[in-house]
């Protein structure tokens, strides 16, 4: 009998991540738009914001220890109450010559709770489904922070040219504290180890278990991570800071095509997670590094058509369709990386190794979008000499990928 996907825990799962996504996206665009009239600059709120990702670098693996060793329920609505009362004491705060600073202990505290808080979720998917349905539940994961970020964002703009900051900052206090309403009526069946003696011995233990784990007892989950820290950097490199740059700057289109692009790719990532889900248990031995050779693959006609005498706009639509394929099939690579390091983890190390998952690609992100901003600006009479050689580079890891990883 096929076991059933939404049940309850899972569906109040979901329906708290809707909630708290929608928050977290309508807050960071209101106060990117605050930040920016306020001082004229989008690189202060850049700053700031890439300032406030260091700790969640940083803090990942204890947020890991905590996922594996309290009651992960009460992590959740913990955090997510703190978020909510962070969030509501800003707005408090928030006057015109503190404004900066209000907003950027905000942004820094944000990114403290998101490091404990994302371990601590990705470990409980597994904690409630089994099976082929950790894939179809990370995708709906997946479909959900894609729906929330194609929507929020058009709503928060709405409210913030309509009321003002203050008013979203408000309305995202009541999505993080009914997301942690929501969470008060999870049930887990997982037994957490708890605290016993010297947390710092603890930590230490924790570490080096999940470490032999992963560099040892399990091989395939480091290949996988380094695969995914891979196809991060590319991929984030060549989409957050090739596809504005190609379109604004090369091909000299304005702020609309570019929208319609960002729209476009988020609903291609959405159509990743259902195809995704769709086809759990279907993908074989071998479809990880198939999925990553594709991503390579996609790349290589947007590189292409900038060696052609053609137009602006069919070289929009080129591009675009390309960055679309790449989009589905990094999606669907992204999730099935994720469920099989959930399957082929224990339930006592699954923080800890999604804490890992969360920290490597996060670091490849940054570094992936400076090494691109140099190249395209080193190569823009010549972006095919970026993209061409990125499409051969991906493909090729992905099929010597194929023999690296097993089962």
């Amino acid at each position: 009998m096929k076991e059933k996907l939404f049940t309850k825990n899972f569906t109040l799962l979901v329906l708290g991540q809707v909630s708290s996504l929608f928050g977290n996206y309508i807050l960071r665009l209101a106060l990117s738009m605050y930040v920016l009239e306020l001082t004229g600059s989008a690189a202060v709120f850049a700053g700031i914001l890439s300032a406030a990702t260091v700790p969640t670098i940083l803090l990942s693996l204890f947020g890991g220890i905590l996922a594996d060793r309290a009651d992960r329920r009460k992590i959740m609505v913990a955090l997510d109450a703190m978020t909510g009362t962070a969030v509501l004491c800003a707005a408090l705060l928030l006057a015109e010559h503190r404004a900066l600073t209000v907003i950027g202990i905000l942004l820094v505290l944000l990114s403290v709770f998101g490091a404990f808080e994302t371990p601590t979720v990705q470990a409980c998917i597994p904690s409630m489904l089994t099976g082929d349905n950790i894939i179809r539940g990370n995708a709906v994961v997946n479909q959900t922070a894609s729906v929330s970020y194609l929507t929020a964002p058009l709503l928060g703009g709405v409210l913030y040219a309509a009321f003002g900051l203050k008013p979203v900052m408000y309305a995202s206090v009541l999505c993080f504290f009914v997301t942690a309403l929501l969470e008060c009526f999870i049930r887990l069946d997982y037994r957490s180890e708890g605290f016993q003696g010297n947390a710092l011995a603890m930590a230490k233990e924790d570490f080096r278990d999940s470490i032999r784990f992963i560099g040892r007892e399990q091989g395939n989950i480091l290949r996988v991570l380094l695969l995914a820290a891979l196809s991060r950097f590319f991929v984030m490199g060549v989409t957050l800071v090739g596809l504005p740059f190609l379109v604004r700057t090369v091909l000299g289109l304005d702020a609309k095509y570019y929208g319609a692009a960002e729209s476009v790719l988020a609903v291609a990532v959405i159509v990743g997670s259902i195809a995704a889900g769709v086809l759990a248990g279907k993908i074989k031995d071998g479809g990880l590094a198939s999925l990553l050779a594709a991503v390579g693959l996609c790349i290589v006609p947007a590189g292409l058509v900038f060696l052609f005498p053609a137009g602006a706009v069919v070289k929009y639509v080129v591009l675009v369709a390309a960055f679309c394929g790449m989009q589905i099939a990094i999606s669907m690579f992204s999730i099935y990386a994720v469920s099989m390091i959930q399957q082929g983890t224990p339930a006592h190390l699954i923080g800890k190794v999604m804490a890992y998952t969360s920290a490597i690609t996060m670091c490849a992100q940054p570094v992936g979008q400076l090494v691109y901003g140099f190249l395209f600006d080193g190569f823009r009479e010549a972006v095919y000499l970026v993209l061409l050689p990125t499409g051969v580079a991906v493909f090729v890891i992905g099929v010597a990928a194929r023999g690296i990883i097993r089962g």
